[in-house]
């Protein structure tokens, strides 16, 4: 396709580019007490004020100790100090509703057998390369107890005849101990575990992840279900309210089944996170405690209504401390073609590897598709901001896990395509950096004293133009520089290797929510 061939020609001369830009952000004074003040920059704190012109903020110990404007600091004799004299400088941002582990990126392949602690940990770099300090993954590969519903044929998935009849899933605990790290060069991990849903009725998408959820049918079931959970101390307890069409041979959780979840982890100290999609179930949810939804959680053709509004407000009003939050992205197709045609995605992904993935895909966003894209996400943001005006609040979630988009670049286009939804860069930049991070608990998210010195350093004012938030000349994560050229050699070493794993064309990547 032209306008991702044409791209090719211009790479010699963005490398020549971002290499002048990369030397002109550069210490001027070696550090001798482990400070470094960051100086002359526009700053986007993070908490929707205006940017601070020609600022400075200080680093010590991995975190913010002071941040102003040049000159206005008192900065501690024998700080480094880094020039940022034209860059604009905003918070890492943060993914509350990742699918990692499953897939990998270079070759192409999602499996069980893929969820190793190597593969997670490239996945949290390339969220780290594109600027993220943190990501909640949902449905994770962990063990869990074996439940009967695990024995009925419904899966899409084939069953395994030799497992067996009671004890633990063996997967291991790869997710809970990603969790514990703090890993160099990385995106920091928190999990939510497996999840809970029907038989059959959890994460869509490759068959690989149909059934790691705790399959239950009874409250009972559903009550165990929840103790067993939160032996793992997960982010919240995820379930999956949605017939998929009605598709599902179990259906979907009724209202006795996810009352029992919502109440148990209520009980045990866990809040309660649902992918739902009918105005009906959304009023029971919320009425029962729901605290956040993995999508706007009216969706299916209803909209709130006002009775819903009231109850939202109503909880809004007890104060409980506990934000009610969802995510929602719109549709990506809204960014068209030519989004994709950046350089910063051929440093991600092989060229060839996403036109065999991605190809198929792109031909379909003509003029017209993309039209009625834009037209969907503008109706589903302005949903969104009835909600929000009711008092909950929009964080950033990619729903990111399906083969052929990597890791880091589909989660730009999805943080950018809150734009057609009616949001401004200001606003999307704070839902998605200090809003997300309060409500994963995280000390991100913010250029403010006492936060986790997560930044990242751009050429162009993301203010003025989202796309700008690609344009990134650095990253800094807990005070360090990331070493984006280094991972990014270490994923370019092994390109080409999903060419010896190519699945049918009809296997394309679709757009399964999670």
């Amino acid at each position: 396709m032209r306008y991702l061939k044409r791209i090719s020609s211009y790479l010699p001369i963005v490398a020549v580019l971002l290499l002048a830009a990369t030397w002109s952000v550069q210490t001027q004074t070696p550090p001798r007490n482990g400070v470094t003040v960051f100086e002359g920059a526009r700053l986007i704190t993070g908490d929707g004020s205006a940017p601070i012109e020609n600022s400075a903020f200080i680093v010590q110990n991995n975190q913010f100790t002071a941040v102003g404007r040049r000159g206005e600091l008192q900065v501690p004799a024998g700080a480094a100090r880094v020039d940022l004299t034209g860059k604009t400088v905003m918070p890492a941002k943060v993914d509350l509703h990742g699918h990692l582990g499953f897939e990998d990126v270079v070759a192409g392949t999602t499996s069980k057998a893929n969820f190793t602690r190597q593969n997670l940990v490239e996945q949290l770099e390339r969220y780290a390369y594109m600027g993220w300090s943190a990501v909640v993954s949902m449905a994770d590969l962990a063990d869990r107890e074996i439940f009967p519903g695990d024995h009925l044929d419904v899966y899409q998935a084939p069953r395994n005849p030799l497992l067996p009849k009671t004890g633990r899933m063996p997967w291991g605990a790869v997710p809970r101990q990603v969790a514990t790290e703090v890993i160099p060069n990385a995106a920091l991990f928190r999990t939510a575990g497996p999840g809970i849903a029907t038989p059959g009725g959890g994460a869509g998408g490759h068959e690989s992840r149909n059934d790691i959820m705790y399959p239950i049918t009874t409250p009972d079931e559903a009550r165990r279900a929840v103790q067993d959970y939160v032996k793992t101390k997960p982010e919240w307890v995820k379930i999956w309210v949605d017939a998929r069409g009605g598709n599902l041979k179990m259906g979907t959780l009724t209202p006795p089944l996810y009352i029992a979840v919502i109440q148990e982890a209520r009980r045990l100290g866990f809040d309660t996170v649902a992918h739902t999609v009918t105005l009906a179930d959304a009023k029971q949810l919320y009425k029962a405690g729901l605290v956040g939804a993995a999508h706007i959680p009216v969706r299916g053709g209803d909209h709130p209504d006002e009775e819903f509004l009231a109850i939202i407000k109503d909880r809004v009003a007890k104060n409980t401390g506990v934000p009610l939050w969802f995510n929602e992205h719109g549709s990506s197709t809204a960014l068209g073609p030519e989004a994709w045609d950046d350089p910063v995605l051929w440093e991600l992904l092989e060229r060839d590897q996403v036109m065999d993935q991605q190809g198929a895909s792109l031909k379909r966003m003509t003029p017209e598709s993309v039209a009625r894209a834009r037209q969907s996400s503008k109706a589903t943001g302005d949903d969104a901001k009835k909600l929000i005006a009711a008092g909950m609040k929009l964080v950033y979630g990619s729903d990111n896990g399906a083969a052929g988009r990597g890791f880091g670049w589909y989660e730009q286009l999805r943080f950018e395509n809150w734009i057609p939804m009616g949001f401004t860069p200001a606003e999307a930049i704070v839902m998605a950096t200090r809003d997300g991070a309060q409500v994963a608990k995280i000390n991100t998210g913010m250029v403010a004293k006492g936060k986790s010195a997560d930044f990242i350093v751009l050429d162009a004012n993301p203010l003025v133009n989202i796309a700008n938030t690609r344009r990134i000349n650095k990253v800094f994560l807990r005070g360090a520089e990331v070493d984006r050229a280094g991972i990014r050699a270490k994923w370019q070493a092994k390109w080409g290797k999903w060419k010896t794993n190519k699945p049918p064309a009809s296997r394309a990547p679709g757009g399964v929510e999670n």
